[in-house]
């Protein structure tokens, strides 16, 4: 079983259950960069296989994470501090033009002798599009542009010269010198139709929001069902946030007490924030949802050290291979963790 975990670009998480008094105070120069590499290289020593670096380009703190730093810039920065991890960038189609991002991935490549890979993410967050001047489109059409997006990636990385002429993009003649050492390995997010379309046609993985085992195992059913008609294989990443404790009765005792002190304005708010995607965020007849922006605890990774490992046991037979995990939960990182590399 592969790990991932997400990078420390975002200093104010969501605050649905305990709403903070004041913002949090973002570090600055070696502050910074003493917390985010020392944060990283603890998660390579871990032994944690992938870091996702998110971009949130304006979030409040409060339904929705605050803002992060740069994806780009933190994404170079974690290369320069650690030699096993893989680096997975999350790119917004809109934001950036895929022949820049192509020069800029194949530099990546060549200085982690190919730890990078791109997690195409079409976007849900309105406010973002409109705050940035970015055609904003409808849903299934910011799916049309990001599999523009990834055809220009592809065709770059692997055709010299290479040009393209599509809706949203094109390039005449493009040539990227130096060229990248490494197949381009694709990841993305989503899980409405138009989402899992994509998938078939241009992914190579799939990140999904956490869920019972069965709507896990559906979503991947419908992967496959439309690889079929593609020929392709599409491998899986499940999101969980864990909540490990000496007994089941202690774990679910902390939900309880949590799930008592959720904030029904701010889950109200929520479901507006994310009213832009489909597919995600749609579990709202399970209270568990609302206890983190990704729907990680609707796994239900809690309880012992021993439950938790049956449970993802459970993923892993349903056709799970990563899981992308919070890993704040201390008796989590180590009775737990350190197992899931065997699996």
């Amino acid at each position: 079983m592969q790990t991932c975990t997400w990078a420390p670009t975002v200093f104010q998480g969501t605050q649905v259950v305990d709403k903070a008094t004041s913002p949090s105070t973002l570090p600055a120069g070696d502050d910074l960069l003493r917390i985010t590499t020392g944060l990283v290289n603890k998660y390579e020593d871990m032994g944690i296989s992938h870091l996702l670096i998110a971009q949130r380009w304006w979030g409040n703190g409060e339904e929705i994470e605050a803002s992060s730093l740069d994806c780009l810039a933190m994404t170079a920065l974690f290369a320069s501090c650690t030699q096993r991890m893989q680096l997975i960038t999350a790119i917004h189609p809109g934001f950036f033009s895929p022949t820049a991002i192509a020069k800029w991935g194949a530099t990546l490549d060549r200085i982690t002798n190919g730890r990078w890979s791109i997690n195409v993410t079409s976007g849900w967050n309105m406010q973002e599009f409109d705050m940035y001047g970015i055609d904003k489109l409808d849903h299934d059409k910011r799916y049309q542009r990001s599999a523009e997006f990834i055809e220009v990636l592809r065709g770059a990385w692997q055709h010299q010269p290479f040009s393209y002429t599509g809706k949203y993009y094109q390039t005449d003649g493009l040539r990227l010198e130096p060229k990248p050492t490494h197949p381009l390995q694709v990841f993305q997010g989503g899980q409405s139709d138009a989402a899992i379309q994509l998938a078939a046609q241009h992914s190579d993985w799939m990140f999904m929001n956490g869920g019972s085992p069965e709507n896990i195992s559906a979503i991947i059913e419908q992967v496959r069902r439309a690889c079929a008609t593609t020929g392709r294989q599409v491998r899986f990443a499940m999101y969980a946030a864990p909540l490990c404790r000496a007994t089941d009765k202690q774990a679910w005792a902390e939900i309880d007490s949590r799930l008592a002190r959720v904030d029904p304005k701010l889950v109200s708010k929520r479901r507006q924030r994310v009213a832009g995607a489909e597919g995600m965020w749609s579990q709202h007849n399970d209270p568990m949802s609302m206890l983190d922006t990704n729907e990680g605890y609707t796994a239900r990774l809690v309880g012992s050290p021993e439950t938790i490992m049956q449970r993802i046991r459970v993923f892993q037979e349903i056709g799970v291979e990563m899981m992308h995990l919070d890993v704040s939960d201390a008796l989590f990182q180590a009775e737990v963790l350190p197992q899931l590399a065997s699996l």
